[in-house]
C-alpha cells in the first residue's frame, strides 16, 4: 500500500496541476488590470458566507457523521478529507469542461461551490462502503464517479430540469451509485455482521457532532446557487422548516418503532437530516412553508422506517451491505424529492419547468447512477487496490499509526500485544 497509494496520489496531483494549468483562469481575469469593482467581484464576496457554509458541511458534517463505528474513526475523518480536497479539483475540472469560455474553465465562486458538491457525491456513496474499502479504492471511486456525476448534471440541465437543493443528482445519485457498488463488492463474510461494525457512546456523539453541522448549515447547501432575490429566499425558508418538521416526526417514529419506546441513535443522527435532503429540488419553488414541513414531515418517516425495516432487507434479500444507511438519509429522500418537484411544477410552483421532463431527469439519474456504480463497482473488485481482508474491515489500524489507544481502553490484552510487536520490531 505505501507505493500504490503514494504514486497513485501524486500522480493525480500532478495531472491535476497540469491540467489547471492550461485550461483553468480566474472570471475575473480580463479585470485584474482594472480596480474598478465588477460584478462578479460583488457576487464572490456576497456569496462566499453561503460557501464556506457548504464548504463545513463537506469537511465537518460529513465527516464527523461517519465516525460512529467505533474502530473507525480516522477513516471517516481522514479520507473524508483526503476525497473532498481531491474532489473539489477533479470536480472543478470535469464540469467545467461543460462550460468553457475561449477554451478556458472559469473560476469564480459559483464554481467553486459546484465543485464541492460534486465532492459531496462521492462523500454519500463513501458512507455505503464505509469499513470495507482501501484508500486507493476511494480515490479511484471519485475519479470515476465524478465524471460519470458531471455528466448526468449536464443531462439534466440539458433536459431543462430544476434541482437546486440536488435531492436528485447529488443525494439520489450519490446514494443508488454507492449501493450499486456495494453491492458488487458484496462479502459474504461479513453477512452475519462483524465485532466491530458498531458504535460505543463517544463515537455516537462524535457522529452528532456531524449531524449538528450538516442540519444548522443544510439551508445555504439548498440555496447557494439559487437566483438572488426572492428565489434564494425561500429556498432557505423552506429549508428551515422541512428540516424542523422532520426532527420532530424522526423522533416521534423512532419512539414508536424501538423497544420500550426509547430513541435510537442511528434514526436520529441521520433521519433528522432526511428533510434537508427531500425539499432540496423544490427548495427555491414557492410551496408554502407549510409545502416544506409536509416533505419534512414525510421525509422524517420513510428514513426511520428505512433504518429500521428496509435495511436489513436491502442486507439479507439483495446482498447490499449499507454500512451508513446512505439509502434510507440520501438514495428514499432524494427520490421523494424528485416527486415532490414533479409535483411542485404540475401544481406551477415554478413556471417554466414541466413535471415530464422533472420525472425524465430523476428516472436519468436513478438509471446512471446504478449503471456507473455496477461499472465502477467491477473495477474496484480488482485485486491489485489493497481491498481489505473481512476479518481487518471497520478497523483503522491496518491504515493508521497511533490507534493502539482504542486496543489497550477496549481490548487491553490486544492493546498490549500490538505494543510488544512494534518494540521487537
Amino acid at each position: 500500500m505505501r507505493f500504490t497509494f503514494s504514486i497513485l496520489a501524486i500522480g493525480l496531483q500532478i495531472i491535476l496541476i497540469i491540467l489547471f494549468g492550461v485550461f483553468v483562469r480566474y472570471n475575473t481575469e480580463k479585470h485584474l488590470s482594472s480596480h474598478n469593482s465588477t460584478h462578479e467581484d460583488d457576487k464572490f464576496i456576497t456569496l462566499y458566507p453561503l460557501f464556506q457554509d457548504v464548504h463545513v458541511m463537506i469537511f465537518v458534517g460529513f465527516g464527523f457523521l461517519m465516525t460512529f463505528l467505533k474502530r473507525y474513526g480516522f477513516s471517516s475523518v481522514g479520507i473524508n478529507l483526503l476525497i473532498a480536497a481531491f474532489g473539489l479539483q477533479w470536480g472543478t475540472l470535469m464540469q467545467g469542461l461543460w462550460h468553457l469560455h475561449d477554451g478556458k474553465i472559469e473560476i469564480g465562486i459559483t464554481s467553486m461551490i459546484n465543485a464541492d458538491f460534486s465532492t459531496a457525491t462521492v462523500l454519500i456513496s463513501f458512507g455505503a462502503v464505509l469499513g470495507k474499502t482501501s484508500p486507493v479504492q476511494m480515490l479511484i471511486m471519485a475519479v470515476l464517479e465524478i465524471f460519470i456525476f458531471a455528466c448526468n448534471e449536464h443531462l439534466v440541465n440539458f433536459l431543462n430540469a430544476t434541482d437546486i437543493g440536488a435531492s436528485m443528482i447529488i443525494h439520489a445519485f450519490g446514494a443508488y451509485f454507492g449501493l450499486a457498488v456495494s453491492a458488487v463488492l458484496y462479502r459474504s463474510g461479513l453477512k452475519k455482521g462483524h465485532d466491530n461494525e458498531g458504535s460505543v457512546y463517544h463515537s455516537d456523539l462524535f457522529a452528532m457532532i456531524g449531524t449538528l453541522f450538516l442540519w444548522m448549515f443544510w439551508p445555504s447547501f439548498n440555496s447557494a446557487i439559487a437566483n438572488p432575490g426572492a428565489e434564494q429566499q425561500m429556498a432557505i425558508i423552506n429549508t428551515y422548516f422541512s428540516l424542523a418538521a422532520c426532527v420532530l416526526t424522526a423522533y416521534a417514529f423512532s419512539s414508536l418503532v424501538e423497544h420500550k419506546g426509547k430513541f435510537d441513535m442511528v434514526h436520529i443522527q441521520n433521519a433528522t437530516l432526511a428533510g434537508g435532503v427531500a425539499v432540496g429540488t423544490c427548495a427555491d419553488m414557492n410551496i408554502g412553508p407549510f409545502g416544506a414541513m409536509i416533505i419534512g414531515f414525510i421525509a422524517g418517516i420513510i428514513s426511520t422506517l428505512g433504518f429500521k425495516f428496509l435495511m436489513p432487507i436491502l442486507a439479507s434479500k439483495l446482498r447490499i451491505q449499507d454500512t451508513c444507511g446512505v439509502h434510507n438519509l440520501h438514495g428514499l429522500p432524494g427520490i421523494l424529492g424528485g416527486i415532490a418537484g414533479i409535483v411542485a411544477t404540475a401544481l406551477g410552483a415554478k413556471p417554466g419547468y414541466t413535471p415530464l421532463l422533472q420525472g425524465a431527469a430523476l428516472a436519468a439519474t436513478f438509471g446512471i447512477s446504478v449503471v456507473g456504480g455496477v461499472i465502477t463497482g467491477f473495477i474496484l473488485k480488482l485485486p491489485f487496490w489493497g481491498q481489505p481482508p473481512d476479518q481487518s474491515c471497520y478497523d483503522d489500524t491496518i491504515y493508521w499509526e497511533g490507534n493502539i489507544v482504542t486496543l489497550y481502553l477496549d481490548m487491553p490484552e490486544l492493546g498490549h500485544f500490538y505494543q510488544d510487536q512494534q518494540m521487537s520490531i
